[in-house]
């Protein structure tokens, strides 16, 4: 079977055009976003071991399970970060989170991760501010080897923290960000996510569970004017600015993600009267 033909067969099988050339790339070994060389390589037959390879891609893809552990590696913020089941795939819709982050003008301050799986959010922020002292923190042992591998191959330093949310913490920052679980137990879509860690999903009856703790225990921990920002669900908005507001933050805000949905909320703490 040459390679236009096994393309042509994953998508008989159902699969995406696009996903069948990238899987076909990687199982052969070559870059998975040289389409052109698929191309101009279409009447070559690979190696039996590479054809299995591919197959067994294509069936995981198939039941659902994301491209990003199928290639091992998601980008994130313009960074190549490596990832596999235990941690949660980066999505582009936090970099809304990220942006936000960046866009307060702060300048030599400590920043806290709360939740950070993969790393994603504590790498981006490092690497577009290498003078901010970024610490990244997550309840699990196996999520955070993943994110200090991302770290030592970035070359990025970020200081790891291994807790529940900010159980323990001593530290005060002048920003805390998080992207926590946020879906509903009964959510109709989880069954699409089964894949992915439930813990970094799921967050009580109403998926708000998680960042009540956060806004209840970020007061303690922000400095005078310091921000708290979360990633929340498309229609959580109005629920998160409630509990920002209900807490006695200020500066309560949302930011839409590049889908036009507003996706995440924000306060600054405010000064002591």
């Amino acid at each position: 079977m040459n390679i236009t033909q096994a393309l042509a067969h994953s998508q008989t099988l159902g699969l995406d055009r696009l996903e069948a050339q990238t899987l076909l790339l990687h199982a052969l070994g070559h870059n998975r976003h040289d389409r052109a060389w698929l191309l101009m390589h279409g009447l070559d037959e690979p190696a039996l071991q590479a054809l299995q390879a591919f197959d067994q891609l294509v069936q995981r893809r198939l039941r659902h399970e994301p491209m990003a552990y199928l290639t091992g590696v998601q980008e994130f913020h313009g960074l190549p970060l490596a990832v596999d089941p235990r941690v949660l795939v980066p999505r582009p819709d936090t970099e809304t989170l990220v942006d936000w982050a960046l866009s307060l003008g702060l300048e030599k301050v400590r920043v806290l991760d709360a939740g950070t799986g993969s790393g994603a959010i504590a790498l981006a922020l490092k690497h577009a501010q290498t003078a901010w002292h970024v610490s990244a923190l997550d309840v699990s042992m196996d999520a955070l080897t993943v994110a200090k591998t991302n770290a030592q191959t970035l070359g990025l330093e970020v200081n790891f923290i291994l807790g529940h949310w900010l159980d323990n913490l001593q530290e005060r920052f002048e920003l805390i960000v998080s992207n926590p679980p946020y879906i509903a137990m009964a959510d109709p879509h989880l069954p699409q996510l089964v894949a992915e860690p439930l813990q970094a999903l799921v967050s009580g009856a109403d998926g708000l569970d998680a960042i009540r703790h956060l806004v209840s225990q970020a007061p303690s921990h922000l400095t005078t004017g310091g921000w708290l920002l979360l990633e929340h669900g498309f229609d959580q908005a109005p629920a998160v600015q409630a509990l920002l507001i209900q807490a006695g933050f200020a500066q309560v805000q949302s930011r839409k993600d590049i889908a036009g949905i507003l996706r995440c909320t924000g306060g600054q703490w405010p000064e002591v009267k």
